[in-house]
């Protein structure tokens, strides 16, 4: 997460006419996880943060750069109608749709739309027939004393290929913006704010060219706050840890040509580990949560073999549980090949054949809470990916690679780096200069474990926008029902 604050909007604290009407907004953006994280975030302390700025009167709306109804462990359960009804009670006024929102497929999308209390914004996804999305509001017209603010929504055009819209389709956010500019303001609005769930190129042209006055972000878990004296774009970071207080100071001005509309902005940001939670969120939490735990102790299928997953046993050679968790990645995400590294399989125990398996079975192997993310490699990449893995097999590394859609072999007697050979990728010889889909997990991604490779590699599904790892494989197990996962050959050890 990174924290960017300008020049000119810490000059903006101090900048605050008088007499004029002030709008106060409470944005937050990208708050998935109804508890936070550790001791701060969550919908609880978000709650005290609004509770105590409405307290302060005035006009007062609190906004959601979405993506709030998945990736959570819960979610995977009651596909995010927990985070609705969670964000109903903190009292949100407007919530635009993020990508995650589209995770469960538009359906559901529509599903979590009926059952909130506020409007769901988003001008740019399109059904089939070129109307917006079933139960998404158009945009919102908010009275300040004398003036007018416009809200419309954005979600990023990369929905398409990091979530499961279906045949939903996403209009160029900067087209939209120019579009609702021009009707929003042909309807008297003094001001116009986009809530816009766009990643940082998205940011960038929308601060860049379109004809909007603030720009309340999502998407990236950044911390920002940018303003150059005519535009501000804010972004709060991730899971309510940050939530950033606008206050917007609007006046007409007598000017050269006649009256002026002139507005200047200060921003707070509340760093919620300071934040008491509200005891009635923090309540409803635990009743959340208490269901959570209940559904964890629910079977999601059995095994027809013996299952190993001893630290030794996945550090060191091809397993199935292993192969289990791979295959439910790259089933996942339609990639060519997976790759995960064993040290991140923590149970240490066996399943005999016969046992039924539980969610909880799966986050025991599976605690860490990474995501599946899905980038382009060469096939070079792929070697030196293997080459990694296998470097530290006689200390018993936890980067020791598990692989679906390939085969490989290895000589540990032989030097660091010149261990691997006859890889294999969908029953063809490795091409090292093609491209190929590879889903691995966050860690691995960020070059976690000695994956180095990987780190700057093009993202088809990011972190940000990636399912967990558990969750995949908990669906993949209910799909199936029975599973009989082994090692078959996909690495093979020579010497």
């Amino acid at each position: 997460m990174r924290h960017l604050l300008s020049a000119t909007a810490l000059a903006a604290l101090l900048a605050l006419p008088a007499g004029a009407d002030t709008l106060t907004i409470v944005h937050v953006n990208d708050l998935d996880r109804m508890e936070g994280s550790g001791d701060a975030g969550g919908v609880a302390r978000l709650a005290t943060v609004v509770n105590q700025v409405r307290a302060e009167g005035g006009t007062v709306i609190v906004t959601s750069g979405g993506d709030s109804i998945s990736p959570s462990l819960f979610s995977g359960f009651d596909q995010g109608a927990h985070m609705i009804d969670l964000l109903n009670q903190v009292g949100l006024d407007a919530m635009v749709l993020g990508n995650h929102e589209f995770d469960f497929g538009p359906d559901v999308a529509e599903a979590r739309i009926a059952e909130a209390n506020f409007p769901v914004l988003s001008n740019n996804a399109m059904e089939e027939d070129g109307t917006l999305l079933d139960g998404v509001t158009e945009h919102l017209m908010i009275e300040v004393g004398d003036h007018t603010v416009g809200l419309f929504g954005l979600t990023t055009a990369s929905t398409a290929v990091k979530s499961s819209p279906g045949p939903v389709t996403f209009r160029d956010p900067v087209e939209i913006a120019a579009e609702m500019a021009e009707t929003l303001q042909g309807e008297g609005a003094d001001m116009v704010i986009a809530l816009a769930h766009t990643d940082l190129g998205e940011d960038a042209e929308l601060y860049q060219d379109a004809p909007v006055d603030l720009i309340l972000s999502g998407d990236d878990h950044d911390v920002r706050v940018q303003y150059d004296g005519r535009k501000a774009l804010i972004e709060s970071g991730s899971q309510a840890e940050f939530v950033t207080v606008i206050t917007l100071d609007m006046a007409t001005v007598e000017g050269r040509r006649g009256p002026e509309f002139t507005w200047e902005p200060s921003f707070r940001l509340v760093n919620t580990a300071d934040v008491t939670p509200d005891e009635t969120l923090a309540a409803a939490v635990a009743v959340y949560e208490a269901q959570l735990s209940e559904a964890l102790d629910v079977t999601i299928g059995s095994t027809d073999v013996d299952l190993d997953t001893r630290r030794t046993t996945v550090r060191s050679t091809e397993t199935g549980f292993a192969n289990l968790i791979v295959d439910a990645m790259a089933w996942a995400t339609e990639a060519d090949v997976a790759i995960t590294n064993g040290g991140g399989i923590r149970a240490d125990r066996t399943y005999e054949a016969g046992t039924e398996l539980t969610r909880r079975d799966v986050m025991s192997e599976l605690p860490f809470g990474n995501k599946t993310i899905l980038i382009e490699v060469s096939g070079d990449d792929i070697r030196a990916a293997l080459e990694n893995g296998v470097s530290e097999i006689e200390e018993g590394g936890g980067r020791f690679p598990h692989v679906a859609g390939m085969t490989f072999s290895f000589d540990a007697s032989k030097p660091a780096g010149e261990r691997v050979g006859d890889i294999m990728v969908g029953g063809a010889a490795l091409d090292p200069a093609k491209t190929y889909r590879l889903a691995t997990n966050d860690f691995m991604g960020k070059g976690g474990d000695g994956y180095a490779m990987f780190a700057d590699k093009p993202r088809i599904v990011d972190a940000n926008s990636g399912a967990l790892m558990a969750a995949q494989v908990i669906r993949y197990i209910e799909n199936a029902g029975t599973v009989a996962p082994e090692a078959e050959g996909r690495v093979t050890r020579l010497d």
